[in-house]
């Protein structure tokens, strides 16, 4: 059993933090901006609650993370009251935010000035993968620390990988959200072309997924997509956001992304619709209106 706090329960870092109280059987402090939140968490999960990211890091062997954005991140390490001026020496930083690979190397840095470790540990698998414990962890950092932190971090995942030195879990992340822009938008087109032809939706896609066709998203998304239903996983506006930072990290690096910055741009189609929730699977909402 590990000393561990984390900080930010939201969609993805409320069950994660379960997981690591539950079945990793870890002393956990959670910490979240609205306190009613970490109060229905402890009132469900045991463990306790601060009220501050450095309150919640004080003397913790581990220390995770699961924000929204680069700002948000800076806030609750490295902001006032953050975690990273009260974290003790040898611990772990995890944070599990989809973030910039420049905010995950400036955390490294910060951290290893202060005698502790940092990862970057962003997660694929939604809040599904999330509630279930079966997340993907693409982790950036020091071999020593992953070492330390990966039987930590299998309280919630399934697969855990070390991708490089700091900022490589965030650029395979970037990765994974290229991939699946590209794989959504070519099944919404796919489905849109085949209801134009007059098909049945689901004899198509019973062959077509045993073939060079198939993907997770046709296996999981397309019965929801067929039916127009857009309640069924990550938004929107975290796409957009994670599509943000993939073109601003292909800037800098001389990556070209057409593909990418075309779904970008359909993305922001779905939002004017009103669709800044639906999930991303939406896409066919778009062709459709």
């Amino acid at each position: 059993m590990a000393s561990v706090a984390f900080l930010g329960l939201g969609v993805m870092g409320y069950p994660m933090a379960g997981h690591l109280k539950n079945k990793g059987d870890h002393d956990v402090t959670v910490y979240n901006r609205t306190t009613a939140k970490a109060e229905q968490w402890v009132g469900q999960h045991g463990g306790r609650l601060a009220l501050t990211p450095a309150e919640a890091a004080e003397g913790k062997d581990f220390v995770f993370s699961c924000v929204g954005n680069d700002d948000d991140l800076r806030s609750v390490t490295t902001g006032a009251n953050g975690a990273f001026a009260a974290m003790k020496k040898g611990s772990v930083f995890i944070d599990n935010t989809t973030a910039s690979a420049e905010v995950a190397r400036e955390l490294a840095e910060a951290a290893e000035k202060a005698g502790f470790s940092s990862l970057d540990a962003p997660v694929s698998g939604g809040q599904a993968g999330a509630e279930n414990g079966v997340l993907t962890v693409m982790v950036g950092g020091e071999p020593a620390a992953f070492d330390r932190a990966k039987p930590v971090i299998d309280a919630y995942a399934r697969m855990v990988g070390l991708m490089g030195p700091a900022g490589a879990g965030q650029l395979t992340k970037m990765i994974n959200q290229i991939t699946i822009a590209g794989l959504v938008q070519g099944l919404a087109e796919g489905l849109h072309f085949g209801k134009k032809a007059g098909l049945d939706i689901e004899k198509v896609i019973e062959v077509i997924s045993k073939g060079a066709a198939g993907s997770w998203q046709m296996e999981n998304r397309h019965k929801t997509m067929n039916a127009g239903k857009y309640d069924f996983g990550f938004a929107v506006d975290w796409m957009r956001k994670d599509l943000g930072i993939c073109l601003a990290e292909a800037n800098r690096n001389g990556a070209r992304l057409p593909v990418t910055a075309l779904v970008d741009q359909f993305y922001k189609d779905v939002q004017e619709m009103g669709g800044r929730r639906w999930d991303t699977s939406s896409l066919l909402a778009r062709l459709e209106k």
